[in-house]
């Protein structure tokens, strides 16, 4: 009967332990996801109250700028880091630009600043998942296990952002790549701190769990107005769960460069 109720009471604590690392897990997280949840609720407010002067978009582009200039003044984000969201600022402009053009999606509302039909604001939507990588790598204390050579890592990122635009013209080999990223990663690990308490995971499964919570604010954005795919002209509908496959891949691409460029920082220190 003793050995009954320790068992019991060693559960209930095992349990309420598992439930604090949780808690704590979960904050972290949402500290590091700062900037997307500015970007959301920026969406949703403006979209219920309309503001004066300048059209939506602009006022969007105005809010986020401030909201970065805040971060890097705070301290919330590092100089180092605000080079890193930059790089992605550039890279998805680029990719929306040629997105837009190809009738992928559109951006239907005015603005003054827009380029070949892109408001410049659609970049932090890419900066965000950068400003949520970098964040959460600190504050989680992330390391890498096994994480192939450079010479690896590099082609394999360049391949899957390149096949956003060849695809078009050409064969999509998305799923050729994620089997590839399979072989690649088969062996790593990233391990994270919470609690002092080190844990560890699949890289394969980490690109797979924020891949689908992209998915997951992508139709959040959307029914905000954020952009339109064609099918959502003239009602809103989810988008479709084929999409998760070509956020898995950019998470991929966005996570390979932030580690990258994390490793090479570490040496040089």
């Amino acid at each position: 009967m003793q050995k009954t109720l320790t068992q019991k009471k060693t559960i209930k604590i095992t349990i309420a332990a598992a439930w604090m690392q949780l808690v704590r897990f979960g904050w972290q997280q949402a500290l590091s996801c700062l900037f997307p949840v500015v970007i959301f609720g920026s969406l949703a407010l403006t979209q219920v109250i309309p503001l004066p002067f300048l059209p939506r978009y602009d006022w969007l582009l105005i809010i986020f700028l401030l909201m970065q200039w805040w971060m890097v003044r705070s301290g919330l984000e590092t100089r180092d880091e605000l080079k890193v969201i930059t790089l992605f600022h550039l890279i998805g402009l680029a990719l929306e630009i040629f997105k837009v053009n190809m009738g992928s999606w559109s951006y239907p509302e005015e603005g003054y600043f827009k380029i070949l039909g892109v408001p410049l604001y659609s970049g932090f939507m890419y900066a965000s998942v950068a400003s949520y990588l970098c964040q959460a790598w600190r504050r989680l204390h992330v390391d890498l296990v096994k994480w192939p050579p450079l010479w690896l890592v590099a082609p394999l990122a360049a391949a899957i952002y390149l096949n956003f635009f060849t695809h078009h013209y050409w064969i999509d080999i998305r799923w050729w790549l994620s089997a590839l990223v399979l072989i690649v990663f088969w062996q790593s690990w990233v391990t994270y701190e919470v609690g002092e308490t080190r844990y560890r995971m699949p890289i394969a499964f980490s690109f797979v769990l924020i891949g689908f919570f992209i998915w997951v604010a992508e139709n959040i954005a959307t029914f905000f107005g954020a952009w339109r795919y064609p099918n959502q002209s003239e009602t809103w509908h989810l988008v479709g769960i084929g999409k998760l496959s070509s956020w898995l891949l950019l998470v991929i691409v966005s996570f390979l460069i932030v580690a990258t460029l994390k490793q090479v920082k570490k040496k040089q220190d």
